[in-house]
């Protein structure tokens, strides 16, 4: 895990403020400056237990599992609405993955998860949840719902390139499997211990 982590270089991405959403074209200015303090560009979900890449679906089923451990990695003001929330349009169904509601946004946020890398074509599936959100859930008194699409890796140019003439709110975040810090203090203990009894034969 610890490889893992330095390999992915989690330590610099943490610190980056590069934002990979379309925020400040799509939402009033004062939404999309509270939308970038809402939203990361990099979340760790080390809670769910995986070493391994996992399949959408068992992502998703640890998520729920862990949904208030969830809610506190994505940040304060977040209800959660459900887990393949299903959108019913022109005899046909689709489903977000993971939906909640934001208090101080006002504003729906569906969550797309993707085992693999970003690809441009995500955007275009998120453009038309968050249509079908608007028109058929969201209140009066409510701001236009937000998409983020959670992947394991991204490129921070093709993101800026497929948001570019996007007119819905759209953040693309990566996350990581790491272990808590309490965790990963004892994996570096065990190597270092492991590393010292081997040179000492």
């Amino acid at each position: 895990m610890l490889r893992h982590a330095l390999k992915s270089e989690y330590h610099l991405s943490i610190q980056s403020v590069e934002k990979s959403n379309n925020f400040d074209s799509t939402l009033p200015a004062q939404q999309a400056d509270y939308a970038n303090e809402v939203f990361r560009s990099s979340y760790n979900l080390g809670f769910i237990d995986a070493v391994e890449p996992l399949r959408e679906l068992e992502l998703e089923r640890r998520l729920v599992q862990k949904i208030t451990t969830f809610i506190m990695e994505l940040g304060s003001g977040f209800s959660f609405i459900g887990n393949q929330h299903t959108l019913t349009y022109n005899d046909k169904e689709y489903r977000v993955d993971l939906l909640f509601f934001h208090r101080r946004l006002r504003s729906m946020v569906a969550i797309e998860l993707k085992i693999g890398e970003f690809k441009p074509e995500y955007v275009g599936k998120m453009n038309f949840y968050l249509s079908l959100l608007d028109k058929l859930e969201k209140a009066p008194d409510e701001n236009p719902s937000i998409g983020i699409i959670l992947c394991a890796e991204k490129d921070h140019l093709d993101v800026e390139l497929a948001l570019q003439d996007i007119n819905k709110p759209i953040g693309v975040a990566e996350y990581q499997y790491l272990l808590p810090k309490n965790k990963l203090q004892e994996l570096v203990t065990n190597e270092m211990r492991e590393s010292e009894q081997t040179e000492d034969k």
